[in-house]
Parts: structure tokens; sequence; C-alpha cells
């Protein structure tokens, strides 16, 4: 072959060789895709999200969509691992800074997280797990956060079955979530998102009470505001539940409204400790459900005190039960004078309206009785 000739051949030969070995090398925008996703998540009815885990590479991409077919606002945390309560927790303790911080804690434990999203909009959101684990992702609107959630695995070589996994709701595991999901946006005919059983625990925006206010109906007629904020009873009230129609169409600019008539009412926080009488801090610690009946937990200056208010049909009356917690100091509780009712007192000296309980004394009741 001609020398010049051979070399342009050669030359040619290299060029396209090095075209061959480009084409099989993805360009930068390829290699992102592969590694990109999209996933959208629905909100249902019954605090609920429609997809309870996903399974991701790690250096997955994800844009995450939330799509809100509730008739409720919601939001979407993604958590640390392990760090799903402890995020819901800081939540609760916002307070009144909960509505412009869309319920979102200053927490290094919040990986990502969407704005409040309302009934019928959407909101996007992307993020990137970048080392294997099990990371929870909630809902941290007042009071949701205990019952709605689910979680993403990482880069986990084993995944539990899906009825078997504690990292999802139990409703959804057992296949028994809310069977009157809401596929519209209408209204539904309770204020409650479960099927009416009660007692019913609500965590809405309430009159008289900071954000954090929770709603609970003993009985279709018997209901008190308890107000986890400032951690004491607000108020009692006969004749119904809530109206929460105005509540919902925003972000907590409307109170949701009481059906009946106010009839008890605390005036001051209730508690003071020692002989100085002096008010202690309080710090909310959430509630627990026991056949659907809330027990509030929180601390007195660090002094564990366990809440339980009960109704007794026959008697017609409201028992506020006490657990406390061991301490060196007596404990004063101080009782608002009412017309409307009278108390009586277990476990604890009642006088002048202020009951003392003694530091050996572990539990206490007051019996609240309508006049």
């Amino acid at each position: 072959m001609n020398p010049k000739l051979k070399q342009a051949f050669c030359q040619f030969k290299n060029v396209l060789s090095g075209m061959i070995l480009l084409a099989s090398v993805p360009t930068m925008s390829e290699a992102q895709a592969l590694s990109d996703t999209t996933i959208t998540i629905k909100v249902l009815g019954g605090l609920q999200f429609d997809t309870p885990r996903l399974v991701l590479k790690p250096n997955t991409r994800v844009t995450l969509i939330l799509d809100n077919h509730d008739d409720m606002a919601h939001n979407f945390v993604l958590t640390k691992p392990s760090s799903r309560l402890k995020v819901v927790e800081e939540a609760a303790k916002l307070a009144e800074r909960g509505a412009k911080m869309n319920y979102v804690p200053s927490s290094p434990l919040v990986i990502a997280s969407t704005k409040i999203v309302e009934p019928g909009n959407m909101e996007t959101l992307s993020f990137v797990l970048d080392k294997a684990g099990q990371y929870p992702y909630v809902c941290t609107y007042p009071g949701h956060g205990y019952v709605m959630f689910g979680v993403i695995y990482v880069g986990q070589s084993y995944i539990p079955p899906f009825e078997k996994d504690t990292n999802i709701p139990e409703s959804q595991r057992a296949g028994t979530g809310n069977e009157h999901a809401h596929h519209g946006h209408g209204m539904p005919s309770s204020p409650h998102p479960y099927p009416i059983e009660f007692p019913l625990v609500y965590r809405t925006f309430m009159p008289e009470a900071s954000p954090a206010a929770i709603a609970v109906a003993l009985t279709p007629t018997e209901s008190y505001c308890w107000d986890a904020g400032k951690c004491y009873l607000r108020y009692i009230w006969t004749g119904g539940f809530v109206d929460n129609a105005e509540q919902w169409k925003g972000n907590g600019s409307k109170l949701t409204k009481v059906e009946g008539e106010i009839y008890w009412r605390e005036k001051q926080f209730p508690f003071t400790i020692g002989t100085k009488k002096m008010v202690p801090k309080v710090d909310f610690k959430g509630y627990k459900l026991k056949k659907r009946l809330p027990t509030f937990e929180y601390t007195l200056d660090g002094i564990k005190v366990a809440e339980t208010l009960e109704w007794n049909e026959s008697a017609q009356t409201i028992t506020r039960v006490f657990v406390l917690g061991e301490r060196t100091q007596t404990i004063f509780f101080n009782l608002p004078e009412q017309k409307s009712v009278s108390y009586t007192a277990k476990n604890g000296q009642l006088k002048n309206g202020v009951m003392a309980i003694p530091k050996t004394v572990k539990t206490f009741s007051i019996i609240i009785k309508r006049n």
C-alpha cells in the first residue's frame, strides 16, 4: 500500500475507534438520567400515603411529587434513619410557630420536606440518599405523625415482607386502611378521618387554645379541648363535637367551631410546685391511645405526668386521672371556681379550690360533674 495512503487509513481507523468508544460511554446528561427517578405519592383519606414504602439504589436522585387527594392539609418530611418520632415530637413543640414553618422543625434530622399542601394541590421536592439505610418519611401536620408515615429502603439486602414491616402503619400492613377514603374533595360526613368510633381524637386549630390543640370526643355529646402547646385542659363542652368546614379551607387562618355548649374552662395553668407554689416549666411528650382513649404525657420541671380524661355515663361525670412520677416536693393543683360544675377529689386534700398532692402520692383524680 502507498505509504501516504496507509498513514491516512491508520489515522481514519483511530478516529473511527475513538468515535465508537465515545459512543459507548453515556454523556453526562444520559448518565444522570439513568440515576434519576420521579415518584408521585398520593395522600388518601384516613391519614395515609398511598405508597407506604419505596426501594431505591444509593445515589438515586429523586424528584418526589406529593399529590394531596385528601380533604385536609398535609406535608411530607423525610428524616434520617430512626428519627421519625423525634421529628414528630419536635414539630409538636413548635406550637404557635408551627403554621409559619409548615410544621417542619429546624432540625439536622430532617433531610427534605415540602410545604403544607392544601387539598387538591401538589408540591415537588428533590433529594439524593447516598448512604444505605432505612429513611422514614412522615406528615408532621399536628396529630398526623403517629399514624401517617412510610419508609424508603436504600441499598438494603433484606426488606421484610410487607405485612410484617413495622416501618409502615399497622393499618396498611394489615390491609385495614380507611374504608371510607375520600376520592374527591368534598367534605366528609364526619370531621374525623376514621369511621365513627368513640373516643375521637382530632388535632385541629381550636378557639381559645394554641395551634397544638387536641379535640377529643369521649361520646357523641361529651367533648373537651386539651392544649398540647400549654399542657393543660382548656375547656369541656356538651352537645356535639366540632365543625371543621372553615378550617379545612385554609392552613390555620380559620378556627374549628365547637358544636355545643362550653360549661367548664381552665383560667390558668393548674399546677404549682413546692411551698412557694412556683409555676413549673412544662414539656409535652406526646400522647398514647388505649382503646382509642388518649393519655397525655408531659413533665413539670422534669416530673413525669400522665393525664387521662374518662367519661362515666351512669354518673354523667368526667374524671381527670393523673399519674405522677417521683418528686421531692408537694404539688398543688388549682381548680377554677365555676358555678356550672362541682368537684370531687380523690387521693388529695381539696380546700378552697386547691388540691395538695403530697410527694408520696403517685396518682390522684378530679371528678367534674355538671350542675
